[in-house]
């Protein structure tokens, strides 16, 4: 059955999703890796369209890393496939910036279902591969549809204003948008730099949008020659920037009167200062908030003095910092972040927000399964990085 085929007769999810499901029970026995079947479905793929290597970086690692993570994310989600539609729709006005086009959905379905079948050898049977054309054709058609609902630009244009060093391997960076940019407290961007042209690195706003149409991010140096570390190290005053369009609702975790748990490791707290902000100011507010904010030693909750003052002009907020190396004077509490929270109840009777690395998300989610937590109350990104 042809791609064209299959998006025809996934029109409606009743009728897609016992292909959804016979995708997602095949990952397994088709012995699914990220790490070994990403790389090979890029060589697949550009075996096919040589021409669509000239869209991505020189250097593959890093979008390995964010493909393997959508991939993870949407099997996971396949047995609910309507809690995967605005995902894609984000994914597919994000992907505008690549200058993505209908066709090139095409080929990427021919590369992933022959990467699929070279990897699962005898269990790429008729049945997962019509399962799978099915399940391609259903998240294709998500991302182009929310690419032509997209009525803006698909990037915007930025300068830097500002540039703070606060650590050694941390700054505070402000741009300001040549174009108003409307996004809402808890989104986060990808941004392009000049220092790294091509490679767009995932950035959370750390403070709610107002009427200046400044944006800062809290960036902490990440890796040798990564796109964080060239912002740390060299970005100034005066460079252009090019942003994404906004992603993410970690802000539905905000429902009145029903308490909320909010997470952050290291500048993963970036988005939630921008919602505890955004709740100060707007009202609308939960019953009560708790933010735990984790880093590895004292000195490293760069953002704690402002989340404390917030919290003792706002009697609903609580702040409890946390580390890993004890410090030389009490005051935070010690431990791994995700032990620390779990240790005080499953928290089963709020939203949770949780935002950091992806290795701290997914240790923290485990954690509050086992708690007790439910994963619909649990919201969080799939693509941000400390």
């Amino acid at each position: 059955m042809s791609l064209d085929d299959a998006a025809v007769r996934a029109s409606g999810l009743e009728e897609i999703a016992p292909h959804l499901q016979t995708a997602q029970r095949s990952v397994a026995a088709l012995g699914i890796d990220p790490e070994t079947f990403v790389p090979r479905f890029y060589r697949t793929l550009f075996g096919y369209a040589p021409g669509l290597r000239s869209l991505f970086p020189l250097s593959m690692e890093t979008q390995h890393s964010r493909f393997g993570r959508a991939l993870v994310h949407v099997v996971t989600h396949l047995d609910e496939p309507s809690t995967l539609i605005g995902f894609l729709a984000q994914l597919g006005r994000d992907h505008r910036k690549f200058d993505v086009r209908d066709e090139h959905y095409a080929v990427v379905g021919q590369a992933l279902l022959v990467a699929l079948a070279d990897t699962g050898g005898a269990a790429w049977t008729d049945e997962v591969a019509r399962a799978w054309a099915h399940t391609y054709a259903f998240l294709a058609g998500s991302m182009q549809a929310g690419a032509r609902s997209d009525p803006g630009p698909a990037w915007w244009g930025a300068t830097v204003v500002g540039h703070e060093r606060v650590e050694r391997d941390l700054a505070v960076v402000r741009v300001r948008t040549d174009e108003p940019f409307a996004y809402r407290a808890g989104q986060y961007v990808t941004v392009e730099t000049p220092q790294h042209p091509r490679l767009w690195r995932a950035l959370s706003p750390a403070v709610a949008p107002d009427r200046s149409g400044e944006l800062e991010f809290h960036v902490r140096a990440i890796g040798y020659g990564s796109v964080s570390r060239g912002i740390v190290a060299s970005a100034r005053p005066g460079d252009r920037w090019r942003i994404g369009p906004p992603m993410g609702a970690l802000d539905r975790a905000v429902v009145p009167g029903r308490e909320l748990l909010m997470i952050g490791g290291g500048t993963g707290i970036s988005p939630i200062r921008a919602l505890v902000e955004q709740l100060e100011r707007a009202g609308g507010r939960p019953e009560r908030a708790v933010v735990f904010y984790g880093a590895r030693d004292w000195d490293s909750l760069h953002a704690l003095d402002g989340l404390r003052r917030t919290s003792y002009r706002n009697p609903w907020l609580d702040v409890v910092p946390v580390v890993e190396e004890p410090p030389a004077v009490p005051g935070p509490l010690v431990g791994r972040l995700a032990d620390v929270v779990t240790g005080f109840g499953s928290w089963a009777d709020c939203e949770v927000v949780v935002s950091g690395s992806p290795a701290m998300i997914t240790a923290t989610i485990r954690a509050l399964r086992v708690a007790g937590a439910s994963l619909d109350q649990i919201h969080y990104d799939p693509f941000v990085t400390d």
